[in-house]
């Protein structure tokens, strides 16, 4: 047991409780698990799920009357980025090649204990996912959803592990399945296992470490060689985060979870359906629509289900603020650790108005005319480096990155879009964004391409003191 809210959810919700009690609300009323998440969402949710430019309170519902294992439902934990700040000691509150390296320097391993703390255990015929309060975030949806499930996988063949959060979708008694980022380690694992006709054993930890999310959304191929997301987990909370074995394959679970599910990859895949239902939306995904459903999705056989004691059970909403800013957060420390902008970058900010993937705000210092072109050529960098950034938009130091208000004055002001506004091609289109999609393409009456804009909302060098603002100052990071 840890104290340190960065390192035990459970010691986190205490945390917000004790510091911000009027942002903490528990709910007693009976809801189903089809109307948990349009209770949430009209009461507390920001964009992109809903209009309000609100940060996110966090909600407990104590009475989920269809699903039987009698867990409360946690909404809302990382919808506020202050609140994750104070969780999380290690983050860097300016983004930028020095504050990463700091960040990297204090990394530090994870403790191992030797035998499971879970008190809770259910093994093979025992286990029942339909008894956990897994949501429909609207009666659109394939089926429930978990939502916060940090999946850890390790091939003992070759020692490679992942760890990575993804939808799945609770198909069966002791099935999920998976939907996998492409570009990420654990789809490739999984394949290399699949291939040599193996099976990848895997951990879903539920109520997982908070610094174990937001270090699992850092694309690995960003970690120096030999730095584990879990050791970044442990720089971004100030302490070791610990790992345990699981009880019924051989893989690591995040110690201080409040619910782990273990299981496997085997190569069996299955629709992205409820067994009987056709193919259709899958859930609301992050930038605030309905997602599509796969036909076909790697299957997780589920061998075992531990928990804590009184253990809750933590999701979002999809399109919410805690999946925006888990991803913004990370995304920011992975463009750190790229190394992009050099010394130009003063600081890094992913907008939850772009689901903290494809609104970028790069704060800048420039120290002669030369840097004029030079930012410019580095927002074509990242975006070269970050392929889910879609805008990016250069704003100098006395412009607040984080404050939405202060970047609109600054593209308002400081640029003139018919030629400030670079526009690139020949990038690979995401489908997340419909904006994006051959159908929206159709509608507009041109090709669909993959396009990218840099917005320089920068003053000139050699206007700096004449444009400068009348109360000037630095901007807050």
């Amino acid at each position: 047991m840890t104290d340190l809210p960065g390192l035990s959810f459970r010691a986190a919700l205490a945390a917000a409780r004790k510091e911000d009690p009027h942002t903490h609300h528990t709910y007693d009323q009976p809801l189903t698990r089809h109307e948990i998440a349009a209770h949430y969402a009209a009461r507390h949710a920001g964009i992109p799920a809903t209009s309000s430019s609100r940060a996110e309170d966090i909600a407990l519902y104590t009475r989920v009357t269809d699903a039987s294992a009698g867990m409360p439902v946690v909404l809302g934990a990382f919808g506020d980025a202050e609140r994750l700040r104070r969780w999380l000691p290690g983050l860097p509150r300016r983004v930028n090649g020095d504050t990463v390296s700091r960040l990297l320097a204090a990394c530090q391993e994870p403790k191992h204990l030797e035998s499971s703390p879970f008190p809770q255990v259910q093994r093979g015929a025992d286990v029942d996912l339909g008894a956990l309060p897994a949501l429909w975030a609207t009666e659109r949806d394939a089926g429930p959803y978990l939502t916060t499930g940090l999946l850890y996988a390790h091939d003992p063949r070759t020692g490679r592990a992942a760890t990575a959060v993804h939808r799945m979708l609770v198909r069966d008694r002791n099935q999920l399945v998976i939907w996998m980022l492409p570009s990420r380690r654990l789809l490739a694992m999984y394949h290399e296992a699949v291939e040599r006709g193996d099976r990848l054993p895997v951990s879903v930890n539920l109520g997982a470490p908070p610094a174990a999310m937001v270090a699992s959304a850092v694309g690995s191929d960003f970690l120096p060689a030999g730095t584990s997301k879990a050791a970044l987990a442990g720089a971004l909370a100030g302490g070791p985060v610990t790992l345990a074995p699981a009880v019924s394959r051989p893989v690591p679970v995040f110690a201080e979870s409040e619910i782990v599910l273990e299981g496997y990859f085997d190569g069996t895949t299955a629709p992205e359906a409820l067994p009987g239902r056709e193919v259709g939306h899958s859930l609301p995904e992050v930038l605030g629509y309905d997602g599509n459903a796969a036909e076909s999705l790697p299957a997780i056989t589920v061998t075992a289900v531990t928990s804590r004691d009184a253990p809750v059970f933590p999701a979002v909403i999809g399109p919410g603020r805690e999946q925006s800013l888990i991803l913004g957060l990370a995304g920011a420390v992975a463009l750190g650790l790229s190394g992009a902008g050099g010394e130009l970058l003063r600081d890094a900010h992913y907008s939850p108005a772009g689901g903290g993937m494809f609104l970028l705000v790069l704060q800048v210092r420039k120290s002669g005319p030369a840097d004029d072109e030079r930012v410019r050529a580095m927002a074509k960098d990242v975006l070269d480096r970050h392929r889910f950034a879609k805008v990016v938009v250069l704003v100098d130091e006395d412009v607040a990155p984080d404050s939405a208000e202060d970047v609109l004055w600054a593209v308002t002001t400081r640029a003139d879009l018919s030629a400030d506004a670079l526009h690139f091609t020949g990038f690979p289109r995401v489908g997340l964004d419909p904006s994006q999609g051959e159908a929206w393409a159709a509608a507009r009456g041109r090709e669909a391409t993959g396009s990218r804009t840099v917005v320089d909302a920068t003053v000139p060098f050699a206007l700096r003191e004449r444009h400068a603002r009348s109360f000037p100052g630095a901007a807050h990071g």
